[in-house]
């Protein structure tokens, strides 16, 4: 596949369906934003189209009108694609990977927690991109989505508990887009279990209301911790799908790093 430049996009709608939640978000986001890479087969009239944005890549399409290693540039990527991609990624990879994940939409308002004494829940600005950027090298990837944690500081879209100028959880949108806006948190070890995290979605979720848009939230099935979160949130199921984990290129040497 080749790169596109934002430019050369053919129209959004025409691929992918807008106001979409979850991950479907991800083109809006980063249409708006500039922060992920687009490819198609070809640069006019395109029959394949994928986005890719904070190891993230959705696939829309023709696959029929891939090259056989066209998508060996998505290695070691979350896709979600029609089945009929599936052909294509499993004779472009190693390894792929089928992940069962869930959706959840916001339904029900519920009060922001109590957090401990000398804890603040607040707005995260542009000033806390160092605190952001100190959290433990496991919460890089909540920051992909905007480009690095100045980005996402600097967005107004995420809120964060502190104590003093400490960073102790975070959440944000993760993907913007026209409609919904799609939420992912962390907690820094040592400070979890304190329903810090619930109190940053939560505010979080009111924030965005605030915006008229609605929050959704996608993760692992597997991920008990986060489900419970989402539910405690208020946010109750819609649906479930499955994305693919790609392994590496099959063929040495195929693909480039995206």
């Amino acid at each position: 596949m080749i790169e596109l430049a934002p430019d050369q996009l053919p129209p959004l709608t025409d691929w992918f369906p807008a106001g979409s939640p979850g991950a479907a978000a991800l083109p809006e986001h980063v249409r708006a934003f500039g922060t992920g890479r687009w490819w198609a087969d070809r640069a006019t009239a395109p029959r394949a189209l994928a986005v890719a944005c904070a190891n993230h890549v959705l696939l829309r399409g023709d696959p029929g009108a891939l090259a056989p290693d066209a998508l060996a540039v998505f290695g070691a990527h979350h896709v979600q694609a029609p089945a009929r991609f599936l052909p294509a990624l499993g004779s472009a990879f190693d390894l792929v990977v089928p992940w069962e994940r869930m959706l959840y939409l916001h339904q029900v308002p519920v009060p922001v927690p109590r957090v401990p004494d000398g804890v603040t829940v607040r707005r995260l600005a542009a000033e806390d991109a160092p605190a952001l950027a100190a959290l433990t090298p496991d919460a890089a990837w909540l920051h992909a989505s905007w480009g690095g944690p100045a980005q996402l500081a600097a967005s107004g879209l995420g809120w964060a508990a502190f104590r003093e100028a400490d960073v102790l959880a975070v959440a944000c949108t993760y993907f913007h887009g026209t409609r919904y806006e799609d939420l992912a948190c962390f907690t820094a070890p040592g400070h979890r279990r304190q329903r810090l995290a619930l109190a940053c979605v939560t505010a979080l979720c009111r924030d965005v209301a605030t915006r008229g848009h609605l929050p959704s939230w996608t993760c692992s099935r597997d991920h008990r911790p986060s489900r419970l979160l989402a539910w405690t949130a208020g946010f109750r199921l819609a649906r479930e799908y499955v994305h693919h984990l790609t392994g590496k290129p099959a063929r040495q040497g195929a693909g480039l790093p995206v």
